[in-house]
């Protein structure tokens, strides 16, 4: 019977890195840990969370080989470095572990917006650290350090935004790191990816929160059967809206710009679709609804339908 890393990427002979700190323990951070330590992509995974509970839990896991007290500790020494806070700590934690860094360090990060993550990170670095950010379009809407897995970067996009001039070998070797999990490695502008992040992602959240906010607003003049009766669409909803509310504070406070623009087409359109439902439009709604489903069946055909059913399980 096949082992886990067998299943759905090689496990190297060599590691990548030799020391791999990760500065936050939840579901990216701990899913990163995982999947290293079975594939072999690093000699020694240390990891490190603010909560002492978090920590204690990694510990229990069995998450890499060490568990660090501070962000300080864990990357001294550290050949690569993730940063898999909240997108508004990344700056903090930037200035805490400064110090600590090594020259030829390759300093990551894996948030969903880019451009403020490199404003607030790169002033701090020392000489000879390089930063390669990164972002795995990957997750679930667990968090944790138990909600973790191996696999949860198969087959799925991560973004690299490496600012101008940095070292190609530093952003050779982090590709590499994230296609020996079995991720798709693109590589664009800061800017530009938080334009794309902001309709392919940010926005669906948003609007998922507010559908379900206005669901339970309703709660009483529904005697809760929004809830009892929810069908697929709702249930899908409520999935997204489960995301950790901290992490999308966050990433609405820190790429408000491309949200706020991205938001005002969106209801634009709507106002379309609100008139056609007014007016008995049905060939504008069937005109809408066809050229949406082509597009759904388009991101289906390029594989980023991903159940959570394909966790990987020990065998």
């Amino acid at each position: 019977m096949t082992t886990s890393s067998e299943s759905f990427a090689p496990r190297r002979s060599e590691p990548i890195f030799g020391r791999l700190a990760i500065i936050g323990i939840g579901l990216i951070g701990s899913s990163i840990a995982h999947a290293a330590k079975e594939l072999n992509l690093a000699g020694r995974i240390v990891l490190s969370d603010r909560d002492e509970a978090v920590r204690a839990r990694a510990r229990e896991l069995g998450l890499g080989h060490e568990i660090a007290e501070t962000a300080f500790d864990a990357v001294r020494d550290a050949d690569h470095i993730i940063l898999c806070v909240p997108v508004g700590a990344c700056g903090a934690v930037a200035v805490e572990i400064a110090p600590a860094l090594k020259p030829g360090a390759i300093l990551s990060d894996v948030g969903s917006v880019k451009n403020a993550v490199v404003e607030a990170v790169m002033p701090h670095l020392p000489e000879g650290v390089h930063f390669v950010p990164a972002h795995p379009v990957a997750g679930t809407e667990n968090s944790g350090p138990d909600a973790g897995f191996p696999s949860l970067f198969l087959n799925r996009w991560c973004i690299l935004t490496p600012p101008e001039g940095t070292d190609a070998t530093a952003i050779a070797r982090t590709r590499q790191f994230w296609e020996g999990m079995g991720a798709l490695v693109e590589i664009m502008t800061a800017q530009h990816h938080d334009l794309v992040l902001a309709i392919t992602s940010h926005l669906p959240h948003l609007i998922a929160y507010n559908i379900v906010g206005t669901a339970e607003d309703l709660a009483a003049v529904t005697q809760s059967e929004v809830i009892k009766f929810s069908a697929g669409g709702f249930r899908d909803f409520t999935r997204i809206a489960a995301s950790d509310p901290t992490m999308w504070r966050d990433v609405f406070l820190h790429n408000k710009e491309a949200v706020l623009e991205m938001l005002g087409r969106f209801s634009e359109d709507l106002s379309v679709l609100t008139r056609a439902i007014r007016f008995g439009d049905g060939e504008t709604l069937h005109k809408h609804f066809t050229r949406t489903r082509a597009i759904r069946r388009g991101i289906v055909a390029l594989g980023q339908e991903k159940p959570e059913t394909e966790k990987l399980r020990k065998s």
